[in-house]
Order: C-alpha cells, then structure tokens, then sequence
C-alpha cells in the first residue's frame, strides 16, 4: 500500500500550485492598487489643507508639488509610480452664501493609471486595459479660512 501512495502528495502540490500562486498575484496587486490609491488621496488631502489657509487664487504650483512629491519644492521622486503634475487639475476657489460668506477650495488628481506588476498570470490580466487601470478622479474639498 506504501508503494501506490508515493508521489502523491508532490502530484496534489502540483495541481494546486497554480491556484495558490494565482491568488497571491491577485492579492499582491490588489494591495497595491490599494496603497497608490491611498496614498494619492492622502497627498490630495494635504494639497488641499495647505491651500486652505492661502490667499485665493495662490500657491497653486507648491500645491501640486505637494500632491506629487510630497513636498512644496517639488524635489525627490514622485509619490507614487506614474504620477505626474500633468494628472494635477489647477486648484479652484469657490464661494457661496452671503452672510456668512464661505470659501472652498477643491484640489483633483485626474486620469492617473495603475500599472501592475504583472500583465497577466496564467492568461489572466490584471490590467483593464495595456496602460493599466485608470482611476476615476481623486479629489478633495476643504472650507478655506481666508
């Protein structure tokens, strides 16, 4: 009965390898996808407050420095793969009401794409399309003090 069962546990680790190593490429660009996604509007929420307390219609140019590099200065690598100031919308003002009048200003990230590790596993692709995955737009708004 020893004789017959050699292997099998090799042939069944075999069988299933696939499976398992489809699954981890599956959560490794999903987390992925997660991070950049996360950390774009992390930065978009930092362009935003760091405007809000700005004299309308200023600062623009530090503003998208921050969203892609981190800092105002615009030095350093960008945040994430693939972001560029080009993906940054010109910050607008808005202001509504009248007593009291309130001011907003809205920062957006616009056509950014998700390049994945891998283009396909085992003839699946994880990329919508050749270029990636596109995001909708990332933005946020906050009230401005000034």
């Amino acid at each position: 009965m020893k004789t017959r069962q050699k292997g099998t546990a090799a042939v069944e680790f075999a069988l299933v390898l696939p499976l398992l190593l489809f699954l981890t490429f599956i959560t490794t660009e999903f987390g992925r996808a997660m991070y950049q996604y996360n950390t774009i509007t992390k930065s978009v929420r930092d362009a935003v407050r760091y405007l809000s307390v700005q004299t309308p219609g200023t600062h623009t140019a530090e503003a998208k420095n921050l969203v892609v590099y981190g800092n105002t200065a615009g030095t350093g690598t960008p945040l994430t793969l693939g972001l560029t100031l080009g993906k940054v919308l010109t910050p607008t003002w808005q202001t509504a009401g009248s007593n009291p009048l309130i001011n907003t200003v809205t920062v957006t990230v616009s056509g950014y794409q998700f390049k994945p590790l891998f283009g396909s596993v085992f003839g699946v692709s994880f990329g919508g399309t050749a270029n990636g995955i596109t995001y909708s737009n990332i933005s946020a708004t906050m009230r401005s003090s000034l």
